[in-house]
C-alpha cells in the first residue's frame, strides 16, 4: 500500500495539472469506488482550488467541498488527455478542458470520498510526521501514555498519520528499537532518535519519489528510487548493514515485519 512519501509524490504530480481546472462530473466505472456519495451529488462546474495530502489521502479542494482519494493497495491517479481509459479504471473525473483525471485500480480497494472539509478525516488521524506539531516531546509524551506494541502503534493512523509497513520497519531499525518493544518503556534518547529518523527517512523518500514495488509505478515512466535505499524492509535472510546478523521476517500486528535481533533492542519493562 502506498505510504506517505508515495501519496505525496502522486499529489505533487497531479497538482499542477489540476489547480485552476474545473471538474464537471465523476464517472464511477466501478460502482463501489464512490464511498459516501453518488455521481449526481458531484455534478456541476467545480473549480479546483488546491491539491494536497492528508495522511494517506489525496485531497482535491473544490469551492464547496473536497474529494478525498485513498489509493489503497494498487490505486493510481493521473491526468490523461483525450485518451481511452485503461482496462482497470475505477473512476473518470471529467475536467472542463480536453483532459480527464483517471483513477486506476487493479484490485479495486481504492475509494473516493466527498466531504464538506477535512473535519471527518482530521478526527480519525493523528499528526503529520513532517509537520511542526510532530516534535520529539510530543512523541515521548504520547508513547509514555500508552502501553502498546511500538510497531502496531506507529501503524495506527489515529496515533500518527501516513506511516505504513515499510517506513515503520526502516525507522525502528535506524533507531535500534525492536518492533516488539512496548511503547511506554522505550527510553527518552531512543524516542528522540526515532522521531528524527522518521522525519529523515520520510523526507529522503519523498525526494526520491517514494518506494516502488510491483503494485506502485507511475504511468509516465517515473518510479520511486527509495527502494534502493532500504536497509531492512524486504531484506530477510540478508546480513544487517550494521552488525552482519541475518535479518529475520516475523509477524507483528498481522504484518510482515523485518528485524535484526542483534542490534534492535527489545524494550518491554
Amino acid at each position: 500500500m502506498p505510504e506517505l512519501p508515495e501519496v505525496q509524490t502522486v499529489t505533487d504530480h497531479v497538482k499542477p495539472e489540476l489547480v485552476g481546472e474545473h471538474i464537471l462530473s465523476i464517472e464511477p466505472v466501478w460502482k463501489k469506488v464512490l464511498d459516501n456519495f453518488n455521481a449526481e451529488e458531484a455534478k456541476g462546474k467545480h473549480k479546483v482550488l488546491n491539491v494536497s495530502r492528508r495522511a494517506k489521502f489525496i485531497i482535491i479542494e473544490l469551492e464547496n467541498f473536497i474529494l478525498a482519494v485513498h489509493l489503497r493497495m494498487t490505486g493510481k491517479l493521473y491526468v490523461l488527455s483525450n485518451e481511452s481509459p485503461p482496462k482497470h479504471t475505477s473512476a473518470i473525473i471529467h475536467l472542463e478542458g480536453k483532459k480527464n483525471l483517471i483513477f486506476e485500480d487493479t484490485r479495486k480497494f481504492g475509494r473516493i470520498y466527498k466531504y464538506d472539509d477535512l473535519t471527518e478525516i482530521n478526527k480519525r488521524h493523528g499528526p503529520e510526521p513532517l509537520e511542526d506539531d510532530f516534535t520529539s516531546d510530543w512523541l515521548l509524551e504520547n508513547l509514555k501514555k500508552k502501553k502498546r506494541n511500538i510497531k502496531a502503534l506507529l501503524l495506527d493512523q489515529s496515533f500518527l498519520s501516513g506511516l505504513g509497513n515499510i517506513y515503520v520497519d526502516e525507522s525502528l531499525w535506524a533507531s535500534n528499537i525492536h518492533p516488539n518493544s512496548i511503547s511506554c518503556f522505550i527510553p527518552k534518547q531512543k524516542v528522540i532518535q526515532l522521531h528524527n529518523n522518521i522525519r529523515i527517512i520520510l523526507s529522503e523518500s519523498i525526494k526520491q519519489l517514494g518506494t516502488t514495488f510491483i503494485n506502485f509505478t507511475f504511468l509516465n515512466g517515473q518510479s520511486g528510487n527509495y527502494s534502493n535505499e532500504l536497509k531492512i524492509f524486504g531484506k530477510q535472510g540478508k546480513p544487517c548493514e550494521k552488525c552482519s546478523n541475518k535479518i529475520k521476517k516475523i509477524k507483528i500486528a498481522g504484518r510482515g515485519t523485518h528485524v535484526c535481533n542483534k542490534c534492535q533492542k527489545k524494550f518491554k519493562s
